[in-house]
């Protein structure tokens, strides 16, 4: 009986937070779908009469939202892919090949992740126009390909260091080499933690803001988050219209990150099992 009162505070406060996430999405989501005259005689936190979707419509026309959710989906995705499988090698050097200097280049990682992305836009921006990339996709796919790598190196190379050397020497005695231990024995039992940095990856790379304003110019190279950003600073919009970005911008996000949720959930507690 203590212990299910114990459990009570924690279950409201859980609660409490959960509200403070939704009520501002659902918020936005009815705000949406009023017209600009109901908005302003009823203000934000009433209901809609109808089902007014023009201001979806025309900021979909607007910034040509099917380009850019196609852009933020390639370079999301891509990162998320590449930057897992780099990971993953990298980790598997360090964590499990034992290499020389290990605890210096688990530092270097560290720091990686510890630059603020302000330091890296000139150097970035540089590089890429020396080699041509400058104002293309590839470019953002890859500077963000390493950013994201060094946080999934630096977490994974824990998590392979404590691997059961058992398992590994019993796999080299009968025979396989580094790479089919490494794609048929430690990739499978690292999956649900490879499954939660997928899940990571794409959503924070999705909301990556700067380094792509920077990096892609061209509307046609331009991402949801860029899009959106740039058209609020250049037109202006009433609210039902910055209501429905604000909606377009969110889903897809929140409809891969629910696509994902079972993976993310199983990552996570197998990892506090171990």
């Amino acid at each position: 009986m203590t212990t299910a009162l114990r459990r009570y505070p924690v279950l409201i406060a859980l609660c409490i937070a959960a509200l403070f996430m939704v009520v501002p999405f659902l918020i936005v989501t009815v705000n949406a779908f009023k017209s600009p005259t109901e908005y302003a005689q009823n203000g934000p936190l009433s209901l809609p009469d109808g089902f007014y979707t023009d201001g979806i419509k025309d900021f979909w026309e607007r910034v040509d939202f099917g380009r850019k959710l196609v852009n933020s989906v390639l370079i999301s995705g891509s990162v998320a892919v590449l930057a897992v499988v780099l990971s993953v090698l990298n980790a598997y050097a360090i964590g499990i090949g034992r290499i020389k200097a290990r605890t210096w280049v688990l530092a270097f990682f560290v720091l990686a992740n510890m630059l603020p992305q302000e330091a890296l836009v000139y150097p970035v921006y540089y590089l890429s126009k020396q080699v041509g990339l400058y104002d293309t996709r590839l470019s953002v796919i890859i500077v963000f390909t390493v950013i994201q790598a060094a946080f999934g190196t630096y977490l994974l190379s824990s998590v392979l260091g404590q691997f059961p050397r058992e398992i590994l020497e019993a796999a080299r005695i009968d025979g396989a080499d580094k790479w089919q231990v490494l794609w048929r024995i430690v990739v499978p039992v690292s999956r649900p933690t490879l499954g939660v940095l997928l899940v990571f990856f794409f959503i924070w790379t999705w909301n990556e803001f700067l380094l792509p304003l920077v990096m892609l110019i061209s509307n046609d190279n331009q991402t949801v988050s860029v899009a959106l950003g740039v058209l609020q600073g250049q037109r202006l919009m009433d609210a039902t219209m910055t209501n429905a970005a604000a909606l377009l911008g969110v889903l897809p996000a929140i409809v891969f990150f629910l696509l994902f949720q079972r993976t993310l959930t199983r990552g996570i507690a197998v990892g506090a099992v171990k």
